[in-house]
């Protein structure tokens, strides 16, 4: 994909979450192309180090850390903010869970989903926006997915975990709507990452024969929709839910 739109993240600050990896790491190498600085939160410190590796030159600080421990990200706030506020979050940590029937869902992997998925969301967004409606600036992007809105069959935890980060950005911002900070999500059609390794095979052929492009949307795809999302060019949207689903979503 040939990156068309330059936006000017310099002086600006992101923190994105799970960003050592696939769409994560798409969105840091786009808002640095800008000139942002990073911190990436993410709970793999080997991919971390590869993630500093393909990002340059780049100004990047890594943190490891599991989003859904609230002590873990209350920690990892603090330290971040000591290195000077933060202007953008991108939360973009997931997981799938297994594929198969809600009633032969294990409930150990339904909790670990809801705590990954809807708990770090809130977690993270918990932590940073106060700083951001102090400072009267931010721009909070949430990766939720269109199974959030249409429910994939064999994916109970991981369609409703996506509907609650829809509903929690919704509220968030109308929240924040008079204080300069900006919550918008995001709703992908399956994009192939690493996380396919997650899903059967079956799954992963459903999701395809549910997009009418016929293909898998790639990581640059979904970095550039979220680059103008946290860019100071997207004002006036705000609580609102931005497919990018290769025309599968039917609103």
């Amino acid at each position: 994909m040939e990156q068309k739109n330059h936006y000017d993240f310099s002086g600006r600050h992101a923190v994105i979450t799970g960003g050592a990896t696939g769409i994560g790491l798409a969105i840091a190498q786009r808002l640095a192309a800008g000139g942002a600085r990073l911190t990436l939160w993410d709970r793999d410190a080997r991919n971390l180090e590869h993630a500093r590796a393909a990002l340059g030159n780049a100004e990047v600080h890594g943190m490891t850390l599991d989003v859904g421990d609230e002590q873990a990200v209350g920690d990892a706030c603090a330290a971040t903010l000591r290195d000077g506020g933060v202007d953008i979050l991108v939360n973009s940590a997931g997981i799938t869970g297994p594929n198969t029937t809600l009633w032969e869902y294990p409930v150990a992997d339904w909790d670990e989903v809801m705590r990954v998925n809807v708990r770090g969301t809130f977690l993270c967004c918990r932590a940073l926006a106060p700083q951001m409606r102090d400072r009267g600036y931010g721009r909070i992007v949430n990766i939720a997915s269109v199974a959030g809105k249409e429910g994939n069959p064999n994916a109970s935890a991981y369609s409703a975990s996506k509907a609650a980060v829809i509903g929690l950005t919704k509220s968030l911002g109308k929240e924040l709507a008079q204080t300069g900070v900006t919550a918008n999500c995001i709703t992908p059609a399956a994009v192939r990452t690493a996380i396919f390794a997650q899903m059967s095979q079956q799954h992963i052929d459903y999701m395809l024969s549910k997009i009418p492009m016929n293909r898998f949307g790639d990581v640059h795809e979904i970095a550039a929709l979220v680059a103008w999302l946290a860019s100071g060019e997207s004002a006036f949207s705000t609580a609102a839910v931005f497919d990018i689903s290769g025309g599968r979503a039917t609103y």
